[in-house]
C-alpha cells in the first residue's frame, strides 16, 4: 500500500502537533519552517544562568489537549505547575489582588471582589444590580463581543477593571471587540441560559465545584522549549522530516497528496488563495496584534519582600506601557537557582498599539523598569536584560469568528479537500487549543480517500 506523503508548512507547535498526529494515522510527513528553527513562539533560552521561556510559560491545564501531547512525546512525568498562582491588577497606582470568586474575571462572590479593593463603591453597587438587569439569554447561534455584553450587565467598571485585563491580556486584545464563543466559552454558556450571568455561572459553580487543589496551568520543567524538543524527537524518530530554512511560497511545487498549512493567516491567505479564494478572504480579514516580551534580572535586595505572587495585569484604562508582569522567580522558584536573583518578565503592547514595538531594546528595557520600579518597588537597575519581539503574532477574533472558520473548513473541502489549515488564527489561542485546531485539521486530511495534487 502507497503511504501518502504530507507536507506541513510551519514548524510551530501547530504544525508540529498536527504531524504527530499525521504520523500515527500512517502519513509520511514533511515538515517544511521558513525560520531557522522549530518551534515559533515557544522559545526557552538561557537567561540570568537559567531556563526562562521567551514567549509562552505554561498551558492550561482544564483544557486537556496540551497534557495529552506532552504524555505521548514522554513528558508526562515532567509535568509542574506554578508555584503561585495569585495575581494582582495595578490600578490607580497600587497593586491589588486579582479576586476570588470570579470567572474569566466576571464576579460571582462580590464579597470577595469588595474585598479586593479593584471597584469603586459605585462600580460594586453597579454589579450588584446585575440579576435586575432587563435583558434575555444569548441565542443559541448567537455570537457578541464579551466585554460589551460584561459591560451591559455589570456595568463599565467590571469590564475595564476585571475582565479586559484577564482576557485582554490573553488575547493581546481588547474584550469588547472579543468573540465570547472564542475567548470565553463558560461565560457563553452561562449567558445562554439565564439572562443574569450572576445567577448562571453561580448555577453553574454550584452544579460543578471548581477544586480549588487542582492545577490551573502545566509546564515542562525546565520550560516549554522541552514540548517542542520531545515534539521533534518523536517525529525524527517516527521517520518525520523536520526541515528549516525553506519558505514555501506556492502548494504546487510541493511534492505532496496532502498539505497542512500551520502559518500565521496572513501567510496562509496567499498559499491558498490559488487553490480557494474564498478561504484565503476569509484568513485574509483575521487582524493580528504584535507583543514585546521584556525580561529583567534584579538583585533581590531590590524587590520588595512583600510581593509574593505571580506577577501583575494592567487594565487599558490606567494608560501604562506594561500590560502584564510575571514574577518569573515566585512562579516556578524551583527553576530559580540563584537565590539572589529575581526575574521579571514584562509585556508591552496589544492590539491597536504597535508603539513598543517600534522602540529599540535600550528604550523598551528603560520603560519597562521604569514602570515595574513603581509597581514592585524596584531599586536598582537591572543585571541583566532580554528583549523578545512577537510582531502579529496574536490573532483577533471578533464576534462569528467561528463561523467564518467553519466557512473556511467548507470551503477548503469544497475547493481543495487535500488542504487544511490549523493554527492559533482558527480556534483560538493557548496551546491546547492550538493542538486541538491541528488535531482536527490532521483528521480532515487524514479522511480524504484521492491523493491529486493541492
Amino acid at each position: 500500500m502507497t503511504v501518502p506523503t504530507t507536507v506541513v508548512v510551519g514548524g510551530g507547535i501547530a504544525g508540529l502537533a498536527g504531524a504527530w498526529e499525521l504520523v500515527k494515522s500512517g502519513h509520511h510527513v514533511v515538515v517544511l519552517e521558513a525560520s531557522d528553527r522549530l518551534g515559533g513562539i515557544i522559545r526557552t533560552t538561557p537567561f540570568a544562568g537559567m531556563p526562562v521561556d521567551e514567549g509562552a510559560d505554561a498551558f492550561l491545564a482544564r483544557v486537556p489537549a496540551g497534557k495529552e501531547l506532552a504524555k505521548e512525546v514522554g513528558l508526562g512525568d515532567d509535568l509542574v505547575s506554578p508555584a503561585t498562582g495569585q495575581a494582582s491588577l495595578w490600578i490607580g497606582g497600587r497593586l491589588k489582588p486579582i479576586p476570588g470568586g470570579h470567572v474569566l474575571g466576571v464576579p460571582v462572590d462580590l464579597r470577595a471582589v469588595a474585598k479586593a479593593g479593584v471597584l469603586s463603591p459605585f462600580g460594586l453597587a453597579r454589579a450588584a444590580a446585575e440579576p435586575f438587569v432587563p435583558g434575555r439569554p444569548l441565542g443559541e447561534d448567537e455570537d457578541v463581543a464579551v466585554g460589551a455584553l460584561v459591560a451591559r450587565r455589570f456595568g463599565r467598571e467590571v469590564q475595564e477593571r476585571l475582565v479586559d485585563p484577564l482576557l485582554g491580556g490573553i488575547n493581546a486584545g481588547r474584550s469588547d471587540e472579543l468573540s465570547i464563543d472564542v475567548g470565553a466559552a463558560q461565560i457563553a454558556a452561562a449567558a445562554r441560559k439565564d439572562r443574569s450571568l450572576t445567577r448562571a455561572l453561580r448555577a453553574l459553580r454550584a452544579a460543578n465545584p471548581p477544586d480549588s487543589n487542582a492545577p490551573v496551568f502545566y509546564a515542562p520543567a525546565g520550560g516549554m522549549q522541552r514540548l517542542v524538543d520531545a515534539l521533534v524527537r518523536a517525529l525524527t524518530d517516527a521517520g518525520a522530516e523536520l526541515r528549516t530554512g525553506i519558505r514555501v511560497t506556492d502548494l504546487a511545487s510541493l511534492d505532496a497528496d496532502r498539505v497542512l498549512v500551520a502559518a500565521p493567516a496572513y501567510h496562509a491567505a496567499a498559499l491558498v488563495d490559488p487553490v480557494s479564494a474564498r478561504a484565503a478572504s476569509i484568513l485574509r480579514d483575521v487582524d493580528y496584534a504584535s507583543v514585546v516580551l521584556v525580561t529583567l534580572a534584579y538583585a533581590r535586595a531590590g524587590i520588595a519582600a512583600s510581593f509574593t505572587g505571580s506577577g501583575f495585569l494592567v487594565p487599558r484604562s490606567e494608560g501604562r506601557f506594561l500590560t502584564a508582569a510575571s514574577v518569573f522567580s515566585n512562579k516556578w522558584p524551583a527553576l530559580n537557582d540563584d537565590p539572589d536573583v529575581v526575574i521579571v518578565r514584562a509585556s508591552a503592547g496589544r492590539y491597536g498599539d504597535d508603539a513598543p514595538l517600534a522602540l529599540d531594546d535600550d528604550a523598551l528595557v528603560e520603560r519597562a523598569h521604569e514602570e515595574l520600579t513603581e509597581a514592585l518597588g524596584v531599586r536598582g537597575a537591572p543585571r541583566e536584560a532580554r528583549v523578545s519581539r512577537w510582531p502579529r503574532s496574536f490573532p483577533q477574533f471578533r464576534p462569528g469568528h467561528l463561523h467564518r472558520m467553519a466557512e473556511l473548513h467548507a470551503a477548503l473541502a469544497e475547493d481543495a479537500p487535500h488542504v487544511a489549515i490549523a493554527g492559533a488564527a482558527v480556534n483560538g489561542v493557548g496551546i491546547p487549543t492550538v493542538i486541538g485546531s491541528a488535531k482536527a485539521a490532521a483528521a480532515r486530511l487524514a479522511a480524504t480517500t484521492a491523493d491529486p495534487e493541492p
